[in-house]
């Protein structure tokens, strides 16, 4: 008779599983039926700027009560939108 789900992840919680892994041929993603996505859908970037430049920025992100890293975002979406 199989286990209720709550009890089977109980027993896990104080069993040693480490026989349960086969070292000698560890598994992949693709073996566990997980696709990562090709490009995660934003990057990382690092943009100095000036600070006064950064301060007005902010005060005006502070004005229409949304984040300063937001309005820069709608910022180069505008921009780029007409280029």
């Amino acid at each position: 008779m199989k286990k209720p789900k709550t009890e089977e992840i109980t027993d896990y919680d104080h069993k040693e599983t480490t026989a349960f892994i086969n070292k000698n041929r560890p598994l992949k993603i693709v073996d566990l039926g997980f696709e990562l996505p090709a490009d995660l859908p934003t990057k990382v970037i690092s943009l100095r700027l000036p600070t006064e430049l950064l301060n007005k920025v902010k005060a005006y992100a502070a004005q229409q009560d949304v984040g300063y890293t937001s309005v820069i975002k709608m910022i180069l979406a505008r921009a780029v939108k007409n280029y």
